[in-house]
């Protein structure tokens, strides 16, 4: 009899708890709302999650080869893409995800790209060019998973990416002297400017001021305005994955709450919100909310290109099967099928036993 040859391409047991173990080393919080999603959605947010971190991480490491280290990323997407990913789990189950939920290449693609701008150590002039930059590295994953929960509709995307650019100012509102001290300022610079901040002298060295304190305030407050935005895309979605992401967008505003508790300090202090508290706002999430207006809102100028590249991605429709009085279609079935049988009977004949 023929021996089995699993496929070394596809994603095993083992490549998705390395992906989950990824994710919850990686991002508590993210973690923690990932819990509430049903398994099916979970198990490819895993996988997606998985390749994000690992880009991240991989272009962080590479010290002076950050180039090279882009372009090797780049290289695995493209193999994760057709089909044929590099022996990595965070590759296979990435290529899984990819083909499994119809995800348009320009979307992964935005976010190495955002990578890139990052190692062009790019200046973010306004409110605008920084949404642009959050939109590649966190509305990518929003758009990303509103597709792996079987959602395509555009407002429902547009609230998604509104989510994310959202998520990723809370980031940067919190790890402004992190960032600053490893030579990164997302800060728009004419905020700084007018605050009297010279963004030279900061990067060199970080020091609080109320200058800048009001330059977070500004942020965090520019983050709860697309908090406010996205909320009613959460409706949109399935029921069972709702509470999930209202928890993350919940866990994920509550951190700019944190910011302020820390006096807008975000260079001598990290905010943090604790285990117990998440478990509060996670066990909130689970409540039925009130479906909120504004859906339909046009998406933002920076992200409109995510929603466009779902809309003109073409997703293959399932094959049916022919109706019981569909005679002749049935009929067509079933010598497909006997054919199917007659070649694999006649290659378990030939092969050696």
């Amino acid at each position: 009899m023929p021996v089995f040859v699993p496929d070394p391409s596809a994603a095993s047991p083992s490549d998705w708890a390395a992906c989950r173990a990824t994710i919850r080393a990686g991002s508590k919080s993210f973690f923690a709302a990932s819990m509430l999603l049903p398994p099916k959605v979970r198990v490819s947010a895993y996988g997606l999650y998985a390749f994000c971190r690992l880009s991240d991480d991989a272009v962080d490491a590479a010290g002076g080869n950050r180039g090279a280290s882009l372009a090797r990323l780049e290289r695995r997407l493209t193999a994760a893409l057709a089909g044929r990913p590099a022996d990595h789990p965070a590759d296979r189950a990435l290529a899984e995800v990819l083909a499994r939920h119809t995800i348009p290449e320009a979307l992964p693609r935005a976010l190495l790209e955002g990578f890139a701008w990052d190692l062009e150590g790019r200046c973010y002039n306004t409110l605008s060019d920084l949404a642009a930059y959050a939109a590649r590295v966190a509305g990518t994953v929003g758009a990303m998973m509103t597709l792996v929960m079987g959602v395509r509709d555009a407002d429902a995307l547009a609230r998604a990416c509104d989510l994310g650019v959202a998520m990723q100012f809370t980031n940067i509102a919190r790890d402004v002297g992190e960032d600053a001290r490893a030579g990164r300022l997302y800060l728009p610079r004419e905020w700084l400017d007018a605050a009297g901040i010279d963004a030279d002298a900061f990067l060199a060295t970080p020091r609080l001021s109320p200058g800048l304190q009001r330059v977070v305030a500004d942020l965090l407050i520019a983050a709860d305005e697309l908090y406010a935005r996205a909320e009613p895309g959460i409706a949109a979605l399935p029921i069972g994955c709702r509470p999930a992401i209202r928890a993350a967008g919940t866990i994920y505003a509550e951190i700019g709450r944190a910011v302020e508790v820390n006096g807008l300090d975000s260079v001598t202090r990290r905010a943090r919100v604790s285990g117990a508290h998440k478990a509060r706002l996670l066990a909130r999430a689970v409540l039925p909310a009130s479906r909120a207006p504004g859906l339909s809102a046009p998406p933002l100028p920076e992200t409109a290109f995510l929603v466009e590249a779902v809309n003109h991605h073409p997703v293959p429709l399932p094959r049916r099967l022919p109706p019981w009085w569909d005679i002749s279609g049935q009929v067509v079935r079933v010598l497909d099928l006997i054919e199917v049988l007659e070649e694999r009977d006649a290659f378990r004949r030939s092969a050696p036993s």
